[in-house]
């Protein structure tokens, strides 16, 4: 029986630091970081690597004590009851939990016994969620013979093997195709839809908050910056975007150009080599192209594609956080730019 609570996961004001280790100063994951999951939604954490993100699921699973602050989880303690918390949680991490030695059958028959529940039950449950993420076929097949796809599929099926209250997904697409991603989603989605479970996920795809989240907050050096809804916060910035490409920019002339031209607001200049770009807000982007574009001509400024879109959660990001959010594309990760 799940602990009845209109909030699934509380956190306030979470405080975690490692030993810097060899006379270095500590470091702070966590400082001060506070927020309230309501039960039987979808809550997304957004951030780059190292904002945070895992160090607060870990703390809710119990993989991890806090310096200071606390947490409740299904109406539970972490810190003074964790066996009643992992009671109700399952945690997905960001590395595949299975054997690749096993089929998925055995896997969820022995994550199933693991958790107490006969073997006959454990034999019905695996089998109802194998055909649940449409894994039915390949129950009998070598985990490591799977797509990166279907074991993704089958960690989360680990994770709800018990029926929890929550489940905690740490990354769940990172290096999944497009196709398996949306699958995923699809999987995410209906397990929203169609059970009372609260789907905790953290995440540094801007898309997948987007898509997915019912609420989110966005971490940035282990602090929430802003919480709401996607479509809250995106309302929240008034008019349009305006980003130009950049070549070869020099950030002090670019935003000497952008500042003349009054129209332009939450001017920000990003350099990166021989490349970079312009992005500001304005109430009517459009209109104000011909002026940034004559101002970067008589600046003597090198840019290539002027783009105006509505805003985006990476807007909402630049906006409450100060710089852009990106994702580097040799490991996957978001990175601060």
């Amino acid at each position: 029986m799940h602990a009845v609570n209109p909030v699934a996961v509380e956190a306030t004001d979470l405080v975690k630091t490692y030993p810097g280790g060899r006379k270095q100063p500590d470091v702070k994951a966590l400082d001060g970081l506070s927020f309230s999951i309501p039960a039987g939604t979808v809550y997304g954490m957004l951030g780059p690597n190292g904002a945070g993100k895992s160090t607060t699921t870990k703390i809710a699973a119990t993989l991890s004590t806090a310096t200071s602050g606390t947490m409740r989880v299904a109406g539970f303690d972490v810190g003074s009851d964790p066996d009643a918390v992992r009671g109700q949680i399952g945690y997905v991490s960001q590395g595949t939990g299975a054997d690749p030695r096993q089929t998925p059958l055995e896997s969820l028959m022995m994550a199933a016994r693991l958790r107490g529940v006969p073997r006959a039950a454990a034999r019905d449950r695996a089998t109802e969620l194998l055909a649940q993420f449409d894994l039915a076929d390949a129950g009998d097949r070598r985990v490591g013979t799977l797509s990166g796809g279907m074991r993704r599929k089958l960690d989360v099926a680990i994770g709800l093997i018990h029926a929890p209250a929550v489940l905690f997904l740490d990354e769940p697409t990172t290096g999944l195709d497009p196709e398996a991603r949306a699958e995923m989603w699809a999987e995410i989605r209906r397990l929203s839809a169609e059970t009372s479970l609260t789907v905790v996920l953290t995440t540094h795809y801007l898309e997948e908050a987007d898509e997915l989240a019912d609420r989110l907050v966005i971490i940035d050096h282990g602090r929430a910056v802003v919480e709401g809804t996607p479509g809250e916060l995106k309302a929240t910035l008034d008019g349009d975007t305006l980003s130009v490409d950049l070549i070869e920019p020099d950030p002090t002339s670019v935003r000497a150009a952008a500042g003349s031209i009054a129209a332009l607001r939450d001017v920000v200049v990003e350099a990166r080599g021989i490349s970079g770009r312009l992005i500001a807000r304005a109430d009517d982007a459009p209109a104000v192209i011909g002026s940034v574009i004559s101002a970067f001509d008589s600046a003597g400024i090198g840019f290539g594609a002027v783009s105006v879109s509505r805003p985006s959660l990476d807007d909402v990001y630049l906006h409450y956080v100060g710089h852009a959010f990106e994702v580097d594309t040799q490991n996957g990760k978001a990175a601060r730019s």
